[in-house]
């Protein structure tokens, strides 16, 4: 099995999520009252970052966003992060940052942070996107309230009482190779040049491989001898699970017969060296599948090309 050379961004243990405390009905207060409680701010998909050498979150106190909260209980106890409670708050309005940082989207401060604060953002982020979606009950209609230090949503109607968890969305992401090239694939909205790996959620009643084999046949037409797992990556955006693996070909005449691709090419190592294809950036999954493959190839890291063959170097 070939692990990627760093943990992928957004993974990691990053917040001590106190899940067995979250039991207590008393946790969330508990946790507010600690000296050093802390909260994520999100706006929209946006949060406040703080751009200088290096980037970082920018937190707020719990006083400055109880204002906007219909209550404490509209809160989401994160866990314990660098030894103090951290919350998110989703305060749905236009920040007034005073000056403090700037505000940005997961997508575009991710690569300027540490792991552990991207992962610790990625959390907070796909919480908010949780519960926003889950404030009415699925079975009955009725509102939803939080318990649980707001990882578990009820249904406020007694008479149905159904309970909402929080929940990802798995999907596979697969380097297809047959040795020597590398299948990538592109969508017809992205820049020319543009090409990544092939990626398709998983349908009910589906495993993972019986997934990996049916969106590289749907996508490319291309039959497979067999995969490996490489890695996983979360990826809240905005709440899918992002599931790596290798393959091999059993078969390399490509077929593009599906609405999600204009086109699909094999690509050889000269090719990348060459920089005839422009390749996701080094903080997806995406990117570890294609340089473990590429760096077995006795021509150098791809990590050394990522400056002029990725979409961030270019």
């Amino acid at each position: 099995m070939h692990r990627p050379p760093k943990i992928n961004l957004f993974a990691g243990a990053h917040v001590d999520r106190l899940a067995i405390d979250r039991r207590d009905p008393g946790v969330l207060t508990k946790a507010l009252g600690e000296a050093g409680a802390r909260v994520v701010p999100i706006w929209g998909s946006e949060t406040l970052i703080h751009e200088g050498d290096p980037a970082h979150a920018l937190l707020l106190a719990p006083e400055e966003c109880l204002d906007h909260l219909d209550g404490p209980e509209q809160l989401i106890l994160l866990g314990r992060y660098r030894g103090a409670p951290l919350f998110v708050a989703d305060l749905g309005h236009a920040p007034a940052t005073q000056g403090r940082g700037q505000v940005l989207d997961l997508r575009m401060a991710g690569n300027l942070l540490d792991f552990n604060e991207a992962g610790m953002l990625a959390y907070a982020r796909a919480m908010v996107f949780w519960k926003r979606r889950h404030r009415h009950c699925g079975s009955c209609g009725a509102a939803a309230v939080p318990e649980r230090a707001g990882h578990v949503m009820r249904c406020s109607d007694g008479a149905c009482g159904a309970t909402w968890f929080p929940r990802v969305d798995p999907a596979i992401i697969v380097l297809v190779t047959d040795g020597e090239r590398a299948l990538l694939g592109r969508q017809a909205a992205w820049p020319a040049g543009r090409y990544s790996t092939l990626a398709g959620f998983v349908e009910p009643g589906e495993s993972l491989e019986d997934t990996v084999h049916r969106e590289v046949f749907e996508e490319t037409g291309v039959r497979l001898a067999g995969i490996e797992y490489h890695s996983s990556q979360p990826w809240p955006f905005p709440s899918s699970l992002m599931l790596g693996f290798t393959a091999m070909a059993a078969s390399t005449d490509i077929r593009v017969d599906d609405d999600e691709l204009e086109d699909a090419r094999w690509f050889s190592r000269d090719d990348i060296t060459a920089g005839r294809v422009v390749l996701p950036p080094p903080t997806s999954v995406s990117f570890q599948l294609i340089s473990s493959w590429f760096d077995r190839g006795g021509v150098g890291t791809l990590a050394e090309l990522a400056g002029r063959c990725t979409w961030q170097g270019r």
